[in-house]
């Protein structure tokens, strides 16, 4: 493969924050008559004594003053997973590849194998992957990337990085509407260009256990686009994702 193929709450705290230094600047309250303190009380055991934004339910955080309700719930959709998730689950698991590659101006393409393992992070948020394999006339590959889905953002997101390079690859994809084909772009410096460029992924999802992976990019010479890269997986047998219906994109 070569370079341009491979890949592929602060809210509340600032907010207690605020709050902290809110609470240190405030002048003592002037009082003219003595308070009589009443009487401590024991915190029933095991409940939060803190007070509860509205809707809260038993056993939730309270939301920093400052800090609305709505602010905690968007803080909390933002960071929940859902189907575009479930998506990326679904790859965890140990692929065996076939790879073709094209250099600039080829019409045949030089093969290598690779095996690619994904593993799911941060309790299902993200997904990474890690390929091994062989490049042709360079020797072993290693490459590393990070993969997820931006509930803000509507936006799938992903980080590359690989020995055969000191840059990294960012990119962000859409799903298609059956929920088979992810479309990435990414970019990141060329070397033989001498500096940024942008690539497409083509992601397809072949049944549960086979996909492919093909990438296009500007010939460094003509800057017309070109297939540079195919890669052919197959699952390993036993590590298989459970079966889940293809989800469906973000509007």
């Amino acid at each position: 493969m070569t370079r341009t193929a491979r890949c592929v709450s602060f809210l509340a705290l600032a907010a207690m924050a605020a709050s902290f230094s809110l609470v240190q600047a405030q002048p003592p309250a002037k009082d003219t008559k003595p308070v009589t303190p009443a009487p401590a009380t024991a915190p029933a055991k095991g409940k939060d004594t803190k007070a509860q934004p509205p809707g809260a339910k038993p056993g939730d955080h309270a939301a920093p003053p400052g800090v609305s309700e709505a602010d905690m719930q968007a803080c909390a959709a933002a960071a929940t997973p859902g189907p575009m998730h479930e998506h990326l689950a679904a790859l965890v698991g140990t692929w065996s590849g076939t790879c073709k590659m094209w250099m600039p101006g080829a019409t045949e393409a030089q093969q290598s194998e690779c095996t690619s393992v994904y593993t799911s992070m941060m309790d299902g948020r993200f997904v990474r992957c890690e390929t091994n394999g062989e490049m042709p006339g360079m020797g072993p590959f290693t490459g590393f990337g990070v993969f997820g889905y931006d509930n803000v953002g509507k936006k799938f997101q992903s980080t590359c990085l690989d020995n055969c390079g000191t840059g990294m690859m960012t990119g962000t994809g859409d799903l298609s509407a059956d929920g088979k084909t992810l479309n990435w772009t990414f970019d990141f410096n060329c070397p033989m260009n001498k500096g940024p460029i942008k690539v497409r992924q083509v992601e397809r999802r072949i049944g549960a256990n086979a996909m492919t992976l093909e990438m296009f990019g500007p010939d460094p010479t003509t800057g017309k686009e070109q297939k540079m890269m195919e890669i052919a997986y197959t699952r390993k047998a036993g590590a298989a994702a459970p079966a889940t219906a293809a989800p469906k994109p973000a509007k």
